[in-house]
């Protein structure tokens, strides 16, 4: 697996927390799993030894010195490539030489299947990753004779695009600028690349497989998804009970579980402290939102429903950060409405739990969304999930009225759409009986890395399986 990401060493959204959770899921279906990460400032914490001290690396017309480091762990073998001039700096992304710091990193991996871990497939994670099929289809090597590709789209709205004098800087040939290789709109699209090359893609979730070949979710590469369709499959993130389990997280004032829910009230009493708000919330739904504020996210909505949401005396916990504007909605939204919305801006892990575990509903107006994970996380902690039908979320939560609700949906991308669900939902938060079974419903849904696990197992079967376009050309060369 090749990855920009991987928690707990980078971090910016849910790609690394997958790259986190899935690779040693995998392994524990017998897998031998690697994974190819830049070793960012944060990831020199990492117990891992330098194991190939001289890695030279041709990016365009300069070679860079690189070195690799490994960790082993669950089964798992996490190589770190260290190129200090690159990828020693705060932050991930955002650099004017992103496209080279991510090309190197594609390369890096070819190098690393070379000559320290043979593999027979090279997954790769988002635009960071997407050029590994295209650098790997020049490569004359015997070693890689049934080598295949895998790309995972974990969100098409991020692509990698950069102006076209890039190409000759990160060393792609020139016969690739066209519309049907690696041109976008006059520009070159890393993720484009790594759709026309891959043998196999993969998004999220199976809603979001079918929304990204449709023009509203398809960011101008719908036509090129939809020809790819028979290569795409949507296989839903899973999530690491591990770490989000009300029975078992310790960052928690008191564990619970759907047997016993007594917990959660002490939970939602502590939130309630911690974040100074009164006392009297108790006896009122309290709202979570923990969340990367981007326009994605769709709380562009609440802005323009605080006064008809708020006279319902409902009350807001709010963690996190992002665009300007969001965050400012949210300042004002806090000023507007003392004692009923606290705001922290920031991201804090264990804050997150607790805001998870602490509050009666959590809100997902998104636009769009992959797949989401806090919905998921929200389910299994009792906090009843109101988001949008969109993606992963429609895949995940089950509208309520029917028997086996877990939550509540709405469709149209408007603020009174959400304003309806949210009171729907608070109505039903005072009929206690069914809330409560509604709740354990959500608890006892199983969205473990196990099934997914064993969808990529059956892709990587799939795909070692038939014949490459390089093979033939390959075995001669041999």
């Amino acid at each position: 697996m090749v990855s920009s990401e991987a928690s707990p060493w980078a971090k910016t959204g849910g790609l690394a927390d997958v790259l986190g959770a899935l690779p040693g899921a995998l392994a524990a279906l017998g897998h031998a799993v690697g994974v190819v990460i830049p070793r960012y400032m944060g990831a020199r914490d990492a117990r891992a030894h330098r194991i190939y001290d001289d890695l030279w690396i041709p990016v365009g017309d300069r070679w860079y010195h690189a070195s690799v480091w490994e960790l082993k762990a669950d089964g798992v073998s996490w190589f770190f490539v260290d190129q200090k001039e690159l990828f020693d700096r705060p932050g991930v992304y955002g650099f004017p030489d992103d496209h080279i710091r991510f090309a190197l990193l594609s390369k890096a991996a070819i190098e690393i299947a070379r000559r320290i871990f043979p593999a027979d497939v090279l997954h790769c994670h988002d635009w960071p990753a997407a050029l590994v099929p295209v650098f790997l289809r020049d490569i004359v090597d015997p070693n890689f004779i049934g080598m295949r590709t895998v790309l995972t789209i974990h969100n098409l709205g991020y692509q990698g695009v950069f102006d076209p004098g890039v190409m000759r800087e990160v060393g792609l040939p020139q016969n690739l600028f066209r519309p049907d290789a690696i041109e976008l709109w006059g520009k070159i699209s890393f993720l484009k690349a790594g759709i026309v090359f891959a043998d196999k893609l993969t998004t999220v979730s199976p809603k979001y497989a079918e929304e990204i070949q449709t023009q509203e979710f398809g960011f101008s590469l719908e036509w090129l998804l939809a020809r790819r369709r028979a290569d795409l499959s949507g296989i839903l993130n899973g999530v690491d009970y591990a770490r989000w389990s009300p029975e078992t997280d310790r960052t928690l004032p008191a564990r619970y579980s759907a047997a016993d829910l007594a917990g959660k009230q002490t939970c939602k009493r502590e939130l309630l402290l911690e974040l100074g708000l009164p006392e009297e919330a108790m006896d009122r739904p309290l709202i979570g939102i923990v969340s990367r504020f981007a326009s994605q996210k769709g709380f562009d909505l609440l802005g323009v429903i605080p006064y008809e949401l708020f006279s319902h005396s409902v009350y807001m916990a709010v963690l996190g950060n992002g665009e300007a504007q969001i965050e400012g909605m949210f300042q004002w939204l806090q000023q507007e409405f003392p004692g009923q919305v606290a705001l922290r801006l920031g991201y804090d892990d264990a804050l997150a739990h607790r805001i998870e575990a602490g509050s009666d509903l959590f809100i997902m107006p998104s636009r769009y969304e992959p797949c989401g994970l806090n919905q998921i996380y929200s389910l299994r902690y009792g906090t009843v999930p109101v988001v949008r039908a969109t993606g992963g979320l429609d895949d995940t939560v089950i509208d309520w009225p029917p028997d086996e609700a877990t939550g509540f949906k709405f469709h149209d991308y408007n603020g009174k759409a959400l304003l309806d669900a949210i009171l729907l939902a608070c109505g039903l938060w005072g009929d206690r009986e069914a809330w409560t079974a509604m709740m354990v419903r959500g608890m006892r849904k199983d969205f473990s890395w196990r099934a997914s696990a064993a969808e990529y197992s059956s892709l990587y079967a799939e795909i070692a399986s038939f014949p490459g376009e390089n093979d033939s050309k390959l075995l001669n060369e041999a």
